[in-house]
């Protein structure tokens, strides 16, 4: 706390910057992604900018919420682990109060984005912000908390479709299931960064739950989100040939990812953990030339 004191207001606002993961725009472009494809299939097309602007600043804000709940959950065990040691919370540089208010603050900016969009959208955005508060403390309960993030980072996709005035329907749920197995999957590379040091601190993960086959299951769950996201194209004719191609190509990334991480090594998960930024976009190419 002293330390918090003594800083700067310079030095404290590069410290929200890092807490919010600013720096690291991987995580925003893991959620904006699927955004997009269920608000361009939702619509079928570009939707207008009224609608597109609120929700990219929408999915930016309750990301950076995401990170701020996230240190504050895990303030007393970053400090253990070799990759987040320097994490504003974890040096003290600011204090877990203020942390509390950073979330508060991008939920209420996040909230404010609603204002111009359909009534439906908000009473679905609850869903949103329990499961962003809820994911940072299942990791000391359960090991799944991979599932619980899939879930999180997934609800914008019924959002998407609520805000351009269409309902949840099977497409939607097939892209939401869709992806929550990707980002289990590509979590679970991001926990193996870890694992070495989860399993001294009690920390629990699906990198630990799946243990010897973890990269066999992180296969198979990307097995399993291409085949729901392809039935999802399928189903609203954008397979064939542009969905289809995009899907190729996905899989093909996906051999790559294996090939590059079947040895387990914490530094090769980590790089397939960012490489997945590609395939988001790989596939939003694919829905916007399937329905030109």
């Amino acid at each position: 706390m002293a330390l918090a004191q003594q800083i700067t207001w310079r030095e404290r606002l590069e410290a929200y910057y890092y807490l919010c993961r600013f720096d690291k725009p991987i995580g925003t472009e893991l959620v904006f992604w699927p955004t997009m494809w269920a608000l361009w299939i939702a619509n079928q097309g570009m939707p207008s900018i009224g609608i597109l602007i609120p929700m990219i600043l929408g999915t930016i804000f309750m990301r950076a919420a995401g990170c701020a709940i996230n240190d504050f959950a895990d303030r007393k065990v970053d400090g253990h682990v070799e990759r987040t040691k320097t994490r504003p919370l974890a040096t003290g540089v600011i204090s877990a109060k203020e942390a509390i208010y950073v979330f508060l603050g991008l939920v209420a900016l996040s909230a404010a984005m609603l204002l111009f969009l359909p009534i439906e959208t908000f009473y679905w955005s609850f869903g949103a912000l329990f499961l962003a508060f809820i994911y940072p403390f299942m990791k000391r309960y359960t090991h799944l908390p991979q599932v619980f993030l899939g879930a999180a980072f997934s609800w914008s996709i019924p959002m998407a479709y609520t805000a351009v005035g269409a309902t949840p329907d099977l497409t939607c749920w097939l892209l939401y299931f869709g992806n929550l197995a990707w980002t289990v999957a590509y979590d679970t590379q991001y926990a193996i960064t870890d694992r070495e040091y989860d399993l001294k601190i009690g920390v629990k993960s699906t990198a630990i739950l799946f243990g010897r086959y973890d990269i066999q299951i992180i296969s198979l769950l990307q097995a399993g989100s291409v085949l729901l996201i392809g039935t999802a194209l399928w189903l609203e004719n954008l397979l064939i040939p542009f969905g289809l191609a995009a899907l190729l190509v996905v899989v093909a990334d996906f051999i790559y990812q294996w090939s590059k991480t079947k040895d387990k090594d914490p530094q090769r998960c980590f790089w397939a953990f960012r490489h997945n930024r590609w395939v988001g976009l790989i596939i939003f190419v694919g829905i916007v030339l399937a329905l030109m």
